[in-house]
This record gives C-alpha cells, structure tokens and sequence, in this order.
C-alpha cells in the first residue's frame, strides 16, 4: 500500500487502548501483537486486539487523521470503534484478508 493507515489497538478487556497511524499495517499489527517494541505502552497494557482502522491514500493523511482523534475524548473514540465493530472484535483476520 503507498498510502498509510490510522489504527486503534485494544487489550482483551477494552479497558486500554491506543490510536496510532503506519505505512504497514499488516507489519505494525504484527508488531503490536508479538511485543516487538516491549517497553511501549502498547505492550505493557498489551494492546494488540485490532479494534479500528482506516486506509487512506497518502502518509499524511492517515497521520492527520491520528492527530485529530488523539485530540477526542475517550467517549468519542469508543462511539467511533462502534460504528464500525459494535462488539470490539479483533479486526486483524479481516486486515489480512483484505487486498489493498
């Protein structure tokens, strides 16, 4: 993919999660899953359940899209992971179904 992606990781219990962007992320889920950066937030709350993600055409997009939801409040980035994955289901078996 040329462009990159927005993410939002969660552990089992949902009751952490983390917003991120990447160029790769198949890669960065990989990552994220098998602890490769282990002293990262993402990995003390271990944080590798794929709860939300967007694609987009270019790097900077995806990067200004993981500004603006950092920004929002918890509440809001739970209402938009529903609008997509009601029940917090890990999406990373989809992401790599997917052809993009």
């Amino acid at each position: 993919m040329a462009g990159g992606s927005f993410y939002m990781v969660s552990n089992e219990e949902n009751s952490f999660f983390c917003v991120g962007s990447t160029a790769n992320l198949r890669v960065r889920m990989w990552q994220h899953k098998n602890k490769y950066y282990p002293h990262t937030y993402a990995a003390r709350y271990t944080l590798n359940k794929l709860v939300y993600y967007e694609h987009f055409s270019s790097r900077e997009e995806s990067l200004k899209r993981e500004e603006f939801v950092r920004r929002q409040k918890r509440t809001w980035k739970e209402d938009l992971i529903a609008t997509k994955n009601p029940k917090w289901t890990d999406l990373y078996e989809v992401l790599l179904a997917e052809e993009y």
